[in-house]
């Protein structure tokens, strides 16, 4: 019988976002949890089976890839012989939080919405400072994941929580003291999932979701919320290429009474704006932002609010290796952003992405395309556990710049691997 491809594996494949090499890896895993031993499974294996010269693997392989994408054998284009069957699989434990990266983030993102209770707050009734309570402590527990999976893991989650507080506003009777509460807390989520849509790379949620936040700020007569609105939306002008309005948005920030009394929050507005100096080439300006950040971060006291839990000495340093760079002093952001990753603590995955994608961007910068290439395959590695479509877009704008570099063997092989992988 003449060989025929299996189009639907492959079309599984680029749905899931998966590459032949982690295919691989998933079967190992899943074998792991299904069989209690790895199934040493390669990438040979998969292009054999997307090539069609394996028509039904092995049942090793083939429960493994039953779980991981949900289909039967058939639906994945295989093709039984007489004899083939399925064997049902040995029990096994309930999926667990180290599980690879894709059914790692469906897990929690399902946990989430369960554990944030939302079943709990009212859809009728008189609301309480018991439920404004229940609803503060939702982003609090979203932030204890962003750090590690991304704004995409979060976004869908925050938004379903959204919703079911703006049914208790408009559903529900309450006070003029607690009313003040759940707008304020209202805002505290929208402006949570504006972040999250940022990180995904849903601009338009974003900016909707800020706009709902500052309006929330607003009726709250929450000052500190709608400072952090602007500062948000500061940053996404400087993603968009706006970079004056971002200066302008974030000298708004600053001038606000709530910053200036809150060091962390001041902090972190200098240092955005140092970089948004930068880009616009105030090389006194971004260095009297960056010493101006490190004064109030000295100064501030006690713990951080959820959404601030990132600024860190390790941030700081990060961002002002981002300033160096764009000022176009490579050595100097090579030396503070490894210093940066060097400090980062290991929850904070999506960082640990950003910076080594601006390591290999000052390396690159610099003149060391082998050294950038070593850092641009690290950063690949890490990114296949991070759902951030906005660093992944970083990262894609440093292999679009590597292309000039092509006649480097080393750039050359990484160029046709992530070409091959869809990395």
């Amino acid at each position: 019988m003449a060989r025929q491809r299996n189009a639907k594996l492959e079309a599984l494949l680029t749905e899931f976002g998966y590459t032949h090499q982690q295919v691989a890896d998933e079967v190992n895993r899943t074998a792991q949890d299904v069989f209690g031993e790895a199934a040493q499974c390669t990438d040979r294996h998969v292009r054999r089976w997307i090539a069609g010269e394996v028509r039904w693997p092995w049942s090793r392989y083939l429960l493994p890839l039953q779980e991981i994408f949900g289909r039967s054998p058939e639906a994945m284009g295989f093709v039984p012989r007489k004899s083939s069957r399925v064997p049902a699989p040995p029990r096994r434990p309930v999926l667990k939080a180290e599980e690879h990266p894709v059914r790692r983030r469906e897990f929690i993102a399902v946990g989430l919405a369960a554990a944030l209770g939302l079943d709990a707050i009212p859809s009728a009734g008189r609301l309480g400072s018991g439920d404004v309570e229940r609803i503060r402590a939702i982003v609090p527990a979203l932030y204890n994941h962003d750090h590690t999976l991304g704004g995409g893991a979060l976004y869908t989650v925050a938004e379903q929580a959204l919703r079911s507080v703006h049914h208790a506003l408009n559903h529900c009777t309450y006070g003029a003291r607690v009313e003040r509460a759940l707008y304020a807390a209202t805002g505290d989520l929208a402006a949570s999932a504006g972040w999250f849509a940022y990180d995904a790379g849903l601009q338009e949620d974003a900016r909707s979701l800020y706009s709902e936040a500052l309006q929330a700020g607003m009726l709250a007569g929450d000052g500190m919320l709608q400072a952090r609105v602007w500062s948000n939306l500061a940053m996404q002008a400087r993603l968009l290429d706006r970079d004056q309005e971002a200066l302008r948005i974030g000298r708004a920030a600053i001038e606000t009474r709530q910053a200036k009394q809150d060091p962390w929050l001041m902090s972190l507005l200098h240092c955005r704006q140092a970089v948004g100096h930068a880009r616009v080439r105030e090389r006194t300006r971004a260095e009297r932002s960056l010493a101006r950040a490190e004064s109030s971060y000295d100064h501030a006291t006690g713990e951080p609010p959820a959404w601030l839990s990132f600024l860190t000495p390790a941030e700081l340093t990060g961002l002002a290796g981002a300033a160096q760079q764009a000022l176009g002093r490579y050595g100097r952001a090579r030396e503070l952003t490894a210093s940066a990753l060097s400090m980062l603590e290991p929850r904070f995955e999506r960082n640990r992405l950003y910076y080594t994608v601006q390591s290999a961007q000052a390396l690159l910068d610099g003149g060391e395309v082998e050294h950038a290439v070593a850092e641009a395959r690290h950063a690949v590695t890490i990114g296949r556990r991070v759902q951030s479509e906005r660093v992944r877009d970083k990262l894609d704008g440093l292999r679009q710049q590597m292309r000039c570099y092509a006649h480097v063997p080393a750039a050359a092989d990484f160029l046709d691997q992530t070409r091959q992988t869809g990395a």
